[in-house]
């Protein structure tokens, strides 16, 4: 009885190996195969929209650090605001 257990015990592990290693093996073959991904193309594609650097400004609303590149820019007799989105302008027109 002891051996029977030892044995399917074995033969589950071996199983489990055998599997995994198939999986790592499809996958790989998977990603040769197939064509780039949109993700990867879109995301080139949105690279210039997107700053990766520049001066951040304070949101007065919400707090929120935005780029002064992309941000909502409203100007106030002297004084230029910037704004997260078209609701944070909107809440702060109507309070000033």
């Amino acid at each position: 009885m002891f051996k029977v257990v030892t044995y399917l015990l074995i033969a589950v592990f071996l199983i489990s190996i055998v599997r995994a290693v198939i999986g790592i093996i499809l996958k790989g073959l998977s990603e040769l195969l197939s064509p780039p991904r949109q993700q990867q193309a879109s995301a080139r594609g949105n690279s210039a929209a997107i700053p990766l650097s520049g001066e951040l400004k304070k949101d007065p609303i919400c707090g929120t650090y935005t780029s002064t590149a992309t941000s909502i820019k409203q100007t106030y007799g002297k004084e230029t605001v910037y704004f997260c989105s078209a609701q944070c302008r909107d809440k702060y027109a109507a309070s000033h």
